[in-house]
């Protein structure tokens, strides 16, 4: 079977257990904009006014605890910045937020920085490197690393 030309993930909906807590938080952490509340269960969120790329919900998560670690479901939902300078001014936000960064890495193709939203789910902010630039083996195929990621380099690209 061949896939699709062109797919591309639309969007994330996530389970969380207090709706306000979780809109305040995507939005100071990440930087989306509510585009539009489902009642009081539900908000729609996104960036440059797409109808969403993050659904959050409480429709069965009101108040819940945040999922155990080590069980199925989503590891993480990743954020791509078009470029360096971008990567290293969200990088500051977080920080500036107070957010725990639980870890960061050069992937050779990406560079990218990790850390959890306030119901334990897994958050990457990224960027891309060029194509022509992704490590690959002498048969082409690509090989992919996990080395540390140099913050301080990341955070003076900012600006």
């Amino acid at each position: 079977m061949t896939q699709p030309p062109k797919l591309t993930i639309g969007h994330v909906h996530l389970r969380v257990s207090d709706l306000a807590r979780s809109v305040a938080f995507y939005h100071d952490m990440i930087g989306l904009e509510v585009q539009q509340y489902f009642g009081t269960s539900a908000a729609f969120m996104s960036s440059d006014g797409y109808h969403h790329h993050l659904g959050l919900n409480t429709w069965d998560s009101l108040g819940a605890a945040p999922a155990p670690k080590g069980h199925p479901g989503l590891y993480h939902t990743a954020f791509l910045y078009p470029d360096r300078a971008a990567l290293g001014v969200a990088l500051q936000r977080a920080l500036d937020c107070g957010v725990k960064l639980e870890g960061a890495a050069d992937h050779g193709v990406s560079e990218a920085v990790y850390f959890s939203d306030p119901d334990g789910n897994g958050i990457e902010l990224y960027r891309d490197r060029a194509r022509a630039d992704w490590p690959r083996g002498a048969d082409g195929a690509l090989e992919m690393i996990n080395a540390p990621l140099d913050l301080p380099a990341l955070l003076a690209a900012a600006g």
